[in-house]
């Protein structure tokens, strides 16, 4: 997880969040995951689920776009860095917005200015009005769409170019060691709301 989307989580998404909610988050990076420390708030019912089994894992997905869950299930439902690995994201945020409760938020932080990374498939950079189309064709009111960087500025510019990092030279090594920013990724933010 990268540090640009911690921050848009933790400006747009983090302050809607309530006590006592239950939240589903999409293809967590750990357990906890970097989203639910960052929301710190032991009140909120925190579930995961993936499409590849994981310890610590809530939930395992039977399909790319199939959730064994119950409609209306989640307060909110999460996913970030995540959409950019789904080969059809118009049926996957109809089965986010399926799963949410009626009035409930469903959330997305995607990459824009990422390098290009399996995992098993890389196939979109989506901006907002991207994300607004696929929000409004699940259904979704859009409450809130934006991109861009809250990263300090660094030394090379993420946008529109990236250094590849799967290959990373001893520079940039040093750099990250340093905590120097080298780059700074973007990233685009959406939030959704399910009509009541």
């Amino acid at each position: 997880m990268h540090r640009n989307s911690e921050l848009l989580f933790e400006t747009h998404v983090r302050p809607r969040l309530a006590r006592g909610q239950r939240v589903l988050e999409i293809g967590p990076d750990g357990f906890p995951s970097t989203y639910q420390r960052l929301a710190a708030d032991p009140s909120l019912v925190w579930e995961t689920i993936d499409i590849q089994p994981r310890p610590g894992l809530t939930h395992r997905a039977t399909g790319e776009y199939a959730f064994p869950l119950a409609d209306g299930t989640y307060d909110v439902v999460l996913s970030g860095q995540v959409i950019e690995h789904v080969r059809k994201p118009w049926r996957w945020l109809g089965e986010l917005a399926r799963v949410t409760r009626p009035g409930g938020l469903v959330a997305t932080i995607a990459p824009v200015t990422w390098p290009y990374h399996e995992e098993p498939v890389d196939c979109w950079r989506i901006y907002p009005e991207g994300l607004r189309a696929l929000y409004d064709e699940a259904g979704l009111e859009v409450l809130h769409t934006g991109w861009g960087s809250l990263e300090p500025r660094a030394w090379l510019p993420r946008f529109p170019r990236c250094v590849d990092e799967t290959r990373p030279t001893f520079a940039f090594k040093l750099m990250r060691f340093l905590r120097w920013p080298l780059q700074r990724a973007h990233d685009t933010v959406a939030i959704g709301r399910k009509p009541a």
